[in-house]
């Protein structure tokens, strides 16, 4: 028998010895004639003489009285069992001492709940219930029960700010005309089940409530060890204050959040469970009775609550229910927040939860791979911002022990590890491209192709520089890389972003502009915000087509739609200034920018209209080797003036109608797409020259 079984088969033992000592007061009252009437003030009801309640109601006799018949009384019981009073002295003493120690019952109270709870625990109670009280419609406990049968009775047991009834221990069922004394008592499932010595959250608040597990030492980087030492002694003096402990967790990062709270949670010895704020009662007495059933359940059990609370308006009415929580008094509260709050008493603790540092990740990455480290740890590190966890998940996928793998494999491993990091936080926010654009593809003049080699050269060695050379500890911001891509539509933006997603190794995300913008105030920053965190990953290029829709100049305040439109574009200014990532913003209308947008930016590539030079380098790549071409006369092609776009447009077109009649791209299927092109685009047709260019087409 283990040393659980051992301790519930006491607590068995001494539930039995209480609940028979129950029977036996409720058997004295239901048997003996002194205790049928209830006494007067001051009055002992066992006095000699005193008379019975039968005797006043009987009528004058002449004659004899006759003997009322009575069961004989059993001899009355000890007023307190020994087994509670040896239970009191117990190291560990069973659950219902506990119960009435931290939730401050009387020894009345506690007798009240142990009559409510026998209930439950020995069928025989009921029909003796009825029966002391001479009503067997009432074979249930009452407090005029309890007030007749226990030792020093207490009429304030039944107000609501006594513990019984303040904690929810007994329900009371009460009909509109009955009194209060004489109304049913049950006790709480969850306080019955705990007396009986199975401690679990209650039924509740469970749906309502996610575990966290316990991090393992590795899994906390030496900062976040520091910080979850911080939580811990924020905790102990609360304790030992008496005073409810709320701790506001600072940043981004809500794994962080969990890791470091759960970890500063176990040294103080609790568990740790989060609930959303979506899922929180909000109403003001639903609100109460979740904060009271919560804090019941932090003084019964070794438990603390991280509430996510990192998208609430802290200035709006769930603000208001946010900082109830101090004067609830519900044990061990963490905030998740991005911000501190103001409002939340003296006591509150405010901490900065971030995720190791570049150089922490960099060791744990060197212990995690070990002999297989080589440059990946630089690597990785230069590019993905990661928790430890994630690091040793990684590792292990991509050094598998039941299989030899070489070096370039554990590279791959390891960077598409990494990637499928970032990718779940950013699917839902925004549009995955398949990047298949190549340098080979790209037709740009020297000076822009050189400016997308330098953006790529510097992704690839940020770590080199902000970390080997020092620069991170000068700076506090702009350690990102924000572009512009400007030109008029077809000149090759999107392109652009796909060749420097596939050099990087990264995937490439458009921002859908119709889930960010929200014509509710704050809705926008709140996507915006919800964008840049999922890539601060670092495993995603974002990519803001017609950013001047996002970016635009502010303008003067006429209204309060101009004031919102302008807090929309000053937020952005401050994101996109301490997002750590790569931004590229493309528009067709560089004037309409914002000047301190553009001041924020690293670099600005133009992409002109391409010349003929350009065009026709364009025209020759525009067709797969699987595609039938006739004899295409591209320098002649390139006399068109359209963007490579077009171009597309006009090859594919045309690879659809030879297609059609199973024939071969020639020059005046071409010409024939370009048309159809140029009327799209309400571009003037020459005749003159497209019939040229077919005559050319056709000589060739």
């Amino acid at each position: 028998m283990t040393d659980y079984d051992q301790w519930l088969a006491a607590n068995d033992a001494f539930l039995t010895e209480l609940v028979a000592w129950l029977r036996g007061r409720l058997e004295q009252l239901a048997g003996g004639q002194e205790m049928l009437e209830l006494p007067r003030p001051g009055e002992d009801p066992r006095r000699p003489g005193s008379r019975s309640l039968l005797e006043r109601r009987r009528r004058p006799s002449t004659g004899p009285t006759p003997a009322v018949p009575v069961a004989p009384a059993e001899q009355p019981g000890p007023e307190t069992p020994a087994a509670l009073t040896e239970a009191e002295d117990l190291d560990e003493p069973p659950p219902l001492i506990l119960l009435a120690r931290r939730l401050g019952l009387s020894a009345f109270e506690r007798n009240v709940l142990l009559l409510a709870a026998a209930m439950e625990l020995d069928t025989r109670i009921a029909p003796l219930c009825a029966r002391a009280q001479r009503d067997q419609q009432k074979p249930y406990p009452t407090f005029a029960l309890a007030l007749t049968m226990f030792e020093r009775p207490a009429w304030d047991v039944m107000s609501p700010e006594r513990p019984l009834r303040h904690w929810q221990l007994i329900d009371i069922d009460q009909t509109r005309a009955e009194p209060l004394t004489v109304s049913r008592l049950r006790a709480d499932e969850r306080i019955v089940n705990y007396v009986k010595g199975l401690n679990y959250l209650d039924e509740r608040l469970r749906p309502l409530l996610r575990p966290v597990p316990r991090p393992d030492d590795a899994d906390l980087s030496p900062s976040q060890l520091t910080t979850a030492s911080a939580v811990q002694t924020a905790a102990h003096r609360s304790a030992a204050e008496g005073r409810p402990a709320v701790i506001q967790l600072l940043g981004p990062d809500a794994a962080s959040k969990r890791l470091v709270g759960a970890r500063g949670a176990a040294e103080v010895g609790l568990h740790l469970f989060e609930l959303s704020f979506d899922d929180l009662p909000t109403a003001g007495a639903d609100f109460d009775v979740f904060a009271r059933l919560w804090q019941r359940e932090s003084l019964l059990s070794p438990i603390g609550l991280l509430v996510d609370a990192a998208e609430v308006d802290k200035h709006g009415a769930a603000g208001t229910t946010i900082r109830r929580w101090p004067s609830a008094g519900a044990g061990l509260v963490l905030l998740d927040v991005r911000e501190p709050w103001p409002g939340l008493g003296d006591a509150s603790v405010v901490l900065d939860i971030a995720k190791p540092t570049p150089a922490e990740q960099r060791e744990a990455w060197h212990a995690a791979l070990g002999a297989r480290a080589g440059a990946n740890p630089m690597r990785l590190t230069g590019q993905f911002d990661v928790n430890l966890p994630t690091i040793h998940r990684v590792a292990r996928e991509a050094v598998p022990s039941d299989r030899a793998v070489t070096d370039d494999e554990v590279a791959a491993g390891l960077w598409s590890g990494c990637l499928a990091q970032t990718r779940t936080g950013l699917d839902q926010l925004a549009q995955r491209l398949d990047a298949k654009a190549t340098w080979a593809q790209l037709e740009l003049p020297a000076e822009e192709e050189g400016l997308l080699r330098q953006i790529e050269s510097q992704v690839a060695f940020r770590a080199q520089v902000y970390d080997t050379f020092g620069f991170r500890d000068q700076m506090n911001r702009g350690l990102g890389i924000s572009v512009l891509f400007a030109g008029e539509s077809g000149t090759g933006k999107t392109m652009a972003a796909e060749v420097l997603a596939n050099a990087l190794g990264l995937m490439l995300y458009r921002i859908d502009l119709s889930a960010v913008v929200s014509k509710y105030i704050g809705e926008t920053e709140k996507n915006l915000r919800k964008l840049f965190d999922a890539a601060e990953g670092g495993g995603a290029i974002l990519f803001f087509d017609e950013a001047d829709a996002l970016f635009g100049k502010r303008s003067e305040v006429k209204d309060s739609h101009d004031r919102y439109a302008n807090i929309e574009i000053n937020y952005l200014l401050q994101r996109m200034e301490t997002f750590q990532g790569l931004a590229v913003l493309a528009s067709n209308l560089k004037s309409s920018m914002d000047t301190a947008f553009l001041r924020r930016l690293r670099f600005v590539v133009n992409f002109p209209f391409p010349g003929a030079v350009e065009r026709a380098a364009i025209w020759s790549g525009a067709f797969p080797e699987g595609t039938p071409l006739g004899d295409l006369d591209y320098d002649r092609l390139a006399r068109l003036h359209v963007t490579g776009g077009s171009i597309q447009n006009i090859a594919l077109n045309a690879a659809f109608a030879a297609a059609r009649t199973r024939g071969k791209v020639t020059m005046p299927v071409l010409l024939d797409a370009a048309r159809t092109e140029f009327r799209k685009l309400d571009k003037p047709i020459n005749e003159a020259e497209f019939r040229w260019l077919e005559r050319a087409g056709a000589s060739a």
